[in-house]
């Protein structure tokens, strides 16, 4: 190898292209593979610029990096870190990689470039890179299918708690109100039981006025045990979602009158119940959930209050809002209590010696709830309780 012809036959039969640029940037000399490599036939780019192997769009640049070279010539490999691209003949472009070798004669300064087609290389490394990418694509599905699983664990953790509270509260629900009504259906039992027989042993003496007394006395069991199972049939009807709000165009005023009449022709004792409204009458609300709303409150006020007692109701619509207050001068409501009196079944300390279920309250504020109205009470225990439901117009 060390003769001329073992330097050409390396020269002729090397798989990579060689060629030979001088000092102007002409080819003076290109092996067959390079010239294959172009696609140009033999010798046909002796003479030529090497610009005549670079795409366009960089050849301009190239005559600068060619120059600067030529000044300060060195072995390296071209473009370290850049995309290099030959021309062929064609017109089609192919990815290469390039090393320059500079020598010197007497016939001049030349660079011996070294050139390799690495188009498979290329696509290899786009292979892998979209296999890399379509790896990155699968892990990110399957983390966002892990994480999905484990918010729905999460979900359904947090479900099976409420889940297990909401059947916790059932069960002290059951309790409480086993414990309530073997309290308050035993009262109204045993009156009916031992005014029935009165009733009996009065009419036989043909006396009418106890016989009435304690005919009035069993109607008011049944009145206050159709009161504590009606409760407990709006308490299941509110936790099923069968109740729902349906606005209607009404008359307040004629409304509540009407519930007034109601509740006046109900109680035994001798109070003293007034209704005043203000404003227009015609409103649009629910007339089946206000009903209950204003049976509840009046009924308290009337079972809270003494006998004789002022019970003060009153309505009031204008532009804004419509406003129902119901005021009594019964034994009020402790600051301790009022924080607990929308919870099913609470009672309040001075109220235990008074017949209820403590549901009341709460239906109310589950209708209002369904109403989108709202509820403030002012009570203060001896000095009676001030109850106003508003509603939005």
């Amino acid at each position: 190898m060390e003769t001329k012809e073992g330097v050409d036959a390396l020269f002729l039969y090397a798989t990579e292209g060689i060629l030979v640029v001088n000092e102007k940037g002409e080819i003076v000399r290109i092996n067959p593979s390079a010239e294959k490599l172009f696609g140009y036939p033999q010798d046909y780019l002796l003479g030529k610029k090497i610009e005549a192997l670079i795409p366009k769009r960089f050849s301009t640049q190239h005559e600068k990096y060619r120059t600067n070279y030529a000044e300060k010539p060195y072995a390296r490999s071209m473009g370290a870190g850049m995309e290099l691209y030959g021309l062929r003949k064609d017109g089609s472009e192919f990815p290469l990689e390039i090393s320059l070798s500079p020598y010197s004669t007497n016939e001049g300064r030349f660079v011996i470039a070294f050139i390799l087609d690495i188009t498979s290389k290329k696509q290899s490394e786009e292979r892998l890179k979209n296999y890399s990418l379509e790896l990155e694509r699968q892990v990110r599905n399957r983390t966002l299918v892990l994480e999905e699983a484990i918010d729905e664990l999460e979900k359904t953790k947090m479900e099976l708690r409420k889940a297990l509270e909401k059947e916790k509260e059932l069960n002290e629900m059951k309790s409480r109100f086993v414990s309530m009504a073997s309290h308050e259906f035993r009262t109204p039992l045993t009156t009916m039981m031992s005014s029935l027989s009165l009733t009996s042993k009065y009419g036989a003496q043909n006396d009418l006025t106890n016989q009435e007394k304690h005919i009035q006395k069993i109607k008011n069991s049944i009145h206050n045990m159709t009161d504590i199972l009606n409760d407990f049939l709006s308490v299941s009807k509110l936790e099923e979602g069968k109740i729902v709000n349906m606005p209607l165009e009404l008359n307040l005023k004629t409304l509540i009158t009407e519930i007034v009449g109601e509740i006046e022709a109900l109680t035994t004792k001798d109070h003293s119940l007034t209704y005043t409204h203000q404003g227009a009458e015609t409103v649009e609300l629910d007339p089946k959930l206000l009903q209950g709303v204003l049976f509840n409150l009046l009924s308290n006020a009337i079972k809270f209050s003494p006998e004789g007692g002022a019970v003060d109701l009153a309505s009031l619509v204008n532009e804004e809002e419509v406003r129902i207050s119901v005021k009594d001068s019964g034994i009020g409501i402790s600051k301790e209590d009022q924080e607990h009196l929308f919870e099913r079944f609470f009672r309040g300390q001075n109220a235990t010696h008074i017949q209820g279920t403590g549901l009341g309250l709460n239906i109310i504020a589950s209708y209002l709830k369904l109403m989108n109205g709202t509820i403030r009470i002012d009570s203060e225990e001896n000095k009676g309780t001030l109850i106003t439901v508003i509603f939005k117009r």
